[in-house]
């Protein structure tokens, strides 16, 4: 069975086997979540990380008159913040965007996994500082970006992220977010995020279909968005194989 956590933290650090049998023990059993409910929500104690297996998420805070900003993308292999159970609790909300099936790992069974090895304990580090270089570059692109620049850097992020762990190819990914989820993530409407992609089409750039993304031109879109992959920090291997469906 395709593990996606470790064939994310493999990407930072090779793992032993005894390291991979570590982690898949650490794990709690799977729960699955509707599309669109919390994981966990703001104010809540987060005493456990929250591990992304199937489907996706994001973070998100939202205003008192209800306004909404996405700040980031949770994917398969995504441990929610290795480091989130040393907070009283929650800053932000973890949702589903899709049907999702997560598994937890307690604070007190995470600080042992990590004591117990050092390539556990770098490659969550590591995984940590990815995060945060991520977040970095999305403040980046709502600050600094143009808005068809934002969206053709977010259409390099995902299918790269994804690829590392072999669940899809650098040129062509799922894309299961809809206009409203992208117009949150970027900061837009979506009557702006809709006229962004007609360009992004018309250009040739990409084309978007039945929830799956197809990049025709990667370096031109690379070019447009002004995206250096190397932000994300993978480090170890070449990429994996797509996994079969």
């Amino acid at each position: 069975m395709h593990d996606p956590l470790a064939a994310k933290l493999a990407r930072y650090v090779p793992l032993s086997v005894a390291d991979r049998m570590w982690l898949s023990e650490a794990l709690g059993p799977a729960r699955s979540i509707a599309a669109r409910t919390d994981i966990i929500d703001e104010g809540e104690d987060p005493h456990a990380v929250n591990v992304i297996l199937e489907g996706w998420a994001c973070r998100s805070r939202q205003l008192v008159d209800g306004r909404r900003q996405i700040v980031s993308l949770l994917l398969p292999g995504d441990p929610c913040d290795p480091h989130v159970f040393l907070l009283d609790q929650m800053d932000h909300a973890i949702s589903a965007l899709t049907p999702v099936v997560y598994a937890q790992i307690p604070g007190p069974v995470l600080q042992e996994l990590t004591a117990r090895s050092a390539a556990l304990d770098r490659a969550f580090q590591r995984e940590a500082l990815a995060t945060a270089a991520i977040q970095r570059e999305w403040t980046v692109s709502l600050g600094c970006r143009s808005g068809i620049e934002r969206l053709a850097h977010l259409f390099c992020e995902l299918p790269t992220r994804l690829s590392a762990i072999g669940l899809a190819t650098r040129t062509s990914c799922p894309l299961p977010l809809t206009q409203h989820d992208l117009a949150h993530s970027l900061g837009q409407t979506s009557v702006h995020i809709n006229r962004t992609l007609q360009e992004l089409r018309a250009q040739g750039l990409i084309t978007l279909r039945s929830r799956r993304l197809t990049i025709h031109d990667p370096a031109r879109l690379a070019e447009l968005a002004h995206f250096d992959a190397s932000y994300l920090h993978f480090t170890v291997g070449s990429d994996p194989p797509p996994v079969e469906a």
